[in-house]
């Protein structure tokens, strides 16, 4: 079909269920919504998937551009034939908040790709181009405030004996995330795979502060590096890690500086940076695709 902005179609959809995706793309059997906004059909069996559900609570977080998106959710939870999402965590807030029957949905997780595991340490230029300290914690993820960022600040500010952080990813939305002073604070900005496989692969650990997420990636390319991660209490997070993340409470400054003040005593040694590695090759983008069949076979049953 042809290109039609999405800006313009989501405003029509919030209005009334036109129009169907036939008219847009031609006779279709299953329609799938890969990023929460499911359009009307005539025939076509629907499949949304719902990464998580956290502006549900925060929609005053949106970006503007985003700020329709809870009403098109629901829609798209009624209209769907299945709903995917990317952890049971996810899963089990689709029945709770959407009303959605569990026969209905179809957990879809996130792989892992191979270069992750193979990823090496920065060599002495990237260190240099990117101003790399030599020891460093690592933040990945677009600023919004849902990541923590402003925890995690805090965190590192009040730790003594943490390494330098970095922080790496798109500048995002919302209320900005308090300034770095000094040298102890690190933006790199958006990062290519190849930079940011390395720069993940030298770190201390990782550190994801969120207060909510739908999956975490990050934490899995970084068990894949065979590095350290501290992580919230998120229940995705939780699921996601398999035991293999030091968790802190949801919004805890103290606990998290703590977490940052230990971090040396992160064991990696070999054996446990083959058990991150092994547990991360548990999430591939084969079973990813499979299971998605799965959920586009059901769609049409």
């Amino acid at each position: 079909g042809l290109p039609v902005p999405a800006r313009l179609l989501r405003a029509l959809w919030l209005r009334a269920p036109v129009p169907p995706v036939e008219l847009l793309v031609g006779r279709t059997d299953v329609v799938h919504a890969t990023n929460f906004v499911l359009p009307p059909s005539i025939r076509a069996a629907g499949v949304v998937t719902v990464h998580d559900l956290a502006f549900l609570d925060r929609p005053d977080e949106l970006s503007p551009a985003e700020r329709g998106l809870p009403e098109l959710v629901r829609a798209a939870a009624r209209r769907a034939a299945v709903v995917c999402t990317p952890t049971t965590a996810v899963a089990r807030q689709v029945v709770q908040r959407l009303g959605v029957r569990d026969d209905r949905i179809v957990v879809t997780p996130l792989g892992v790709d191979p270069a992750w595991f193979v990823a090496a340490p920065p060599s002495g230029d990237v260190r240099r181009r990117l101003a790399l300290p030599r020891e460093y914690v690592l933040f990945v993820g677009t600023a919004q405030p849902r990541k923590g960022l402003d925890v995690l600040l805090a965190a590192h500010a009040a730790a003594r004996q943490a390494p330098p952080l970095v922080l790496s990813g798109a500048a995002g939305w919302g209320r900005p995330s308090p300034e770095p002073a000094g040298e102890r604070v690190l933006r790199t900005g958006y990062l290519a795979e190849v930079d940011l496989r390395r720069v993940v692969a030298g770190a201390a650990a990782l550190v994801l502060p969120s207060r909510d997420e739908g999956f975490g990636l990050p934490v899995l390319e970084a068990l894949a590096c065979g590095i350290p991660v501290i992580a919230t209490d998120a229940p995705a997070l939780v699921e996601v890690a398999g035991g293999h993340a030091q968790h802190v409470p949801v919004g805890d400054v103290d606990a998290l500086a703590h977490a940052l003040d230990t971090v040396a005593d992160a064991a990696r040694d070999a054996g446990t940076a083959a058990a991150r590695r092994a547990h991360a090759s548990e999430f591939t983008w084969g079973a990813c695709a499979e299971s998605t069949v799965d959920a586009y076979r059901l769609a049409v049953s």
